[in-house]
């Protein structure tokens, strides 16, 4: 069941979005915030029932199936590739964690595997009178397809972004930060977990951590990222990391990074080392595309979040790397809207650096980032505070496509690229 929470601010933003200046020409009025959305328990769900399963990449060939029942049950997964035959059998492990006075259902991982690629699997959480779900693995080769949308909440907008998403068919989907907005509510992860369920069980979603995923409370709750580290097991012990806060996998001819916007990023950090070995690692003749998502932005030309340490100190540290590994495409959220810049680096145009692509606009309760500075700088080429959600279609070695689509089906941003990796002009030598 789907509960509506009613906000009067709402009231106000919608006065404010309506008369605020488009950033680009026509009759397009940018959507107010969307209501809060509370996903329940249906009525015929017992203690034993797996509720908020979603799925995650989990080493070569490996998927990470998680959910959560009520009562302690089994941590197995019975799968298959034909409905109704599950023939294979993975055990796992489940835990639980407590918040304030909240104390979590138990949490179940369990990573299956070794999966044929491109593959329709059947399956099964826990005990064998639960119902059967079902996930298809990502392709080998090219083409591949993400869809990316950061800062998702629980709204109608929300709603309607999952609802789009769902439709294009994509392999892998990737989301740059602040999933439920839970903001220290512990259910409302539960409501999350439910909402996103449709979509998450069946495709496998890597995701990173918001600020809206620290929720530390000094003196009562001290331990950061404690509901999404339990709730959101990515695979960074398969990735070399010592921390689920940063991680990288391979997909498809596709390396991609997940890193922390909100742990620490200096030069003698854990994750400063880890990200170097790690692109060190990278081969671009097996992977020669090379994307990174971060929560916070490095390239912003919104008025919102500007000058924040985890923007600017974390681009000053870490750009350099990025630049130097020839990455393609820098994915981020925190700012409620979406924004292009061309390639960049140092804060000008280059023809070497990343496309930064800022995408928070999934559908958050906090509503649109609408204003942006003006005049618009030359290295952001589109830039539009609406909801929305992007799709990149990796074709083949050499080119991508992106398309950004606002939910109410307007008229979307579309742009190919090429990938630095095969582009002469930017070989190694040219490396700073």
């Amino acid at each position: 069941m789907v509960a509506v929470l009613r906000n009067t601010t709402y009231h106000v933003l919608v006065l404010l979005i309506v008369t605020a200046r488009l950033v680009h020409g026509g009759d397009y009025i940018r959507p107010p915030a969307g209501r809060s959305l509370f996903v329940s328990l249906s009525d015929n769900h017992s203690k034993n029932t797996p509720q908020q399963v979603h799925i995650s990449l989990a080493g070569d060939a490996k998927m990470r199936i998680s959910w959560i029942t009520d009562a302690t049950t089994p941590s197995i997964v019975k799968y298959g590739k034909r409905q109704g035959t599950l023939d294979a059998l993975a055990n796992g492990t489940s835990s639980s964690y407590k918040y304030i006075i909240y104390k979590s259902g138990q949490i179940h991982d369990v990573v299956i595997g070794p999966l044929e690629t491109n593959t329709t699997y059947y399956y099964k959480c826990g005990l064998d009178s639960n119902p059967e779900y079902s996930f298809r693995t990502p392709p080998a080769q090219f083409p591949i397809d993400f869809a990316v949308s950061g800062d998702l909440g629980q709204t109608e907008w929300t709603k309607s972004t999952l609802q789009h998403i769902g439709k294009t068919g994509y392999d892998v989907l990737l989301l740059p930060g602040d999933l439920s907005y839970a903001d220290f509510y512990q259910p409302c992860w539960d409501s999350f977990g439910r909402l996103v369920e449709p979509l998450a069980s069946q495709r496998p979603w890597m995701v990173s951590q918001g600020n809206h995923e620290l929720e530390r409370i000094p003196l009562v709750h001290s331990e950061r990222f404690t509901a999404y580290n339990a709730r959101w097991h990515m695979p960074f012990e398969e990735s070399g990391s010592d921390s689920n806060l940063f991680y990288s996998f391979d997909v498809a001819g596709v390396h991609v990074i997940m890193l922390g916007s909100y742990t620490d990023f200096g030069p003698d950090s854990s994750q400063y080392k880890w990200l170097e070995s790690d692109l060190k690692k990278v081969d671009r003749k097996r992977t020669p595309w090379l994307f990174a998502v971060v929560h916070a932005p490095w390239y912003n030309s919104n008025t919102a979040h500007q000058g924040e340490n985890e923007s600017t100190l974390m681009r000053e540290s870490m750009e350099d790397l990025l630049f130097n590994a020839r990455v393609d495409l820098v994915f981020a959220g925190h700012v409620h809207a979406y924004e292009r810049f061309t390639r960049v680096y140092k804060q000008d145009a280059n023809k070497c650096g990343p496309v930064h692509i800022t995408i928070g606009d999934g559908g958050n309760r906090e509503g649109l980032a609408t204003k942006y500075k003006d005049p618009q700088p030359n290295i952001s080429m589109f830039r539009e505070a609406s909801f929305g959600h992007g799709q990149l279609r990796v074709v083949n070695a050499s080119h991508a496509k992106w398309t950004w689509y606002r939910n109410d089906n307007a008229q979307p941003d579309t742009t190919w690229f090429m990938s630095l990796a095969l582009d002469p002009t930017c070989a190694q030598s040219n490396r700073v």
